[in-house]
C-alpha cells in the first residue's frame, strides 16, 4: 500500500479504483485493511476509494504528542491536499464518524455526501467517561508495580467493560481521553451536507438511540438500520453495508 509523509508523520493508505474520491475513516484501534471488502465493492462503481490508516493506527506512524479531534481534522486537510483531492464523498465509522462529522462542518463545500456509520458522536451521557478519567488517574499511581500493565487491564475490563481505553498504550491513552472528552453534538446542526446515517440494530458500543438522536440533529439526514448488525457491521456485514452505501449515493 502507498505511503506519504505529512508533517513528519508517515501515513499508510489503501487505494482502490478510479473515479470520484470516496474517503473512509476507520474507527478507534482499527485500520484501512479492515475496510478492504467495502473498498473493493464501492470502487467498482466509478469511485476511487481511499482509506488512510489514521495517525497512531495501523501502519501509519505513532503519535509523539497527544492529539485532539481538531488535530485529526487538520491532518485530514493536509492528507487530501497532498493527494490533490478536492471534492469527495466521506464515510466515518465509530471514532472516524466523529471525525467525519467535524470535517463536514468545516468543509461543507468539499464533502458531496456524508455517511456516518455507528458514529461515536454522542457524549451527553458522560458519567462513564468521568469515571474513566478518575480511574485513569488513580490507576496511574500504581505504575511502579511490576505487574502494572496486567493490573491496569484487569481494572478497566472490570469497571468499564466497553471502553477502548484498556487497549491503548502510551500517547494514545491521552489522545483517547481527549477524544471522548469532546462532545460534538452541538456541531451537528451546522452540517449542511446530505447525510446518510447507518446503524446496526444490535450495536452495544454506540446504542441505536445515538443514531436516532444524530438523525434528529442533522437536518434532511436519513437513518438506515441494518437488522441483526452490531457495531462492527463493516466486518460482519460488508456486502449489506456496501449495498446501503451505493443505494444512497
Amino acid at each position: 500500500m502507498p505511503k506519504i509523509t505529512i508533517n513528519s508523520l508517515e501515513t499508510n493508505y489503501l487505494e482502490r479504483g478510479n473515479g470520484v474520491p470516496f474517503l473512509i475513516l476507520h474507527g478507534w484501534g482499527s485500520s484501512s485493511e479492515k475496510w478492504l471488502k467495502e473498498a473493493e465493492i464501492i470502487s467498482k462503481n466509478s469511485f476511487k476509494v481511499i482509506i488512510p490508516d489514521l495517525p497512531g493506527f495501523g501502519e501509519s506512524d505513532k503519535l509523539t504528542l497527544p492529539w485532539t479531534i481538531n488535530d485529526y481534522v487538520k491532518w485530514f486537510e493536509d492528507f487530501t491536499k497532498q493527494l490533490d483531492v478536492q471534492d469527495f464523498y466521506l464515510l466515518g465509522h465509530s471514532f472516524g464518524g466523529a471525525l467525519a462529522a467535524k470535517i463536514a462542518v468545516k468543509y461543507p463545500q468539499r464533502a458531496q455526501k456524508l455517511f456516518l456509520v455507528a458514529a461515536a458522536i454522542i457524549r451527553e451521557k458522560t458519567a462513564q467517561k468521568k469515571i474513566l478519567v478518575k480511574v485513569a488517574k488513580l490507576v496511574k499511581i500504581f505504575s511502579f508495580l511490576p505487574l502494572y500493565n496486567f493490573f491496569r487491564k484487569a481494572v478497566y475490563k472490570f469497571i468499564i467493560r466497553e471502553s477502548d481505553y484498556v487497549y491503548t498504550e502510551g500517547i494514545m491513552k491521552e489522545t483517547y481521553l481527549n477524544i471522548v472528552g469532546e462532545d460534538i453534538l452541538h456541531h451537528l446542526h451546522f452540517i449542511n451536507v446530505p447525510t446518510i446515517i447507518i446503524w446496526g440494530e444490535k450495536d452495544k458500543s454506540t446504542p441505536i438511540e445515538d443514531g436516532k438522536l444524530i438523525n434528529e440533529k442533522i437536518k434532511n439526514s436519513k437513518l438506515i438500520i441494518l437488522p441483526g448488525a452490531d457495531h462492527l457491521l463493516h466486518k460482519t456485514m460488508p456486502e449489506a453495508l456496501s449495498a446501503e452505501i451505493l443505494n444512497n449515493i
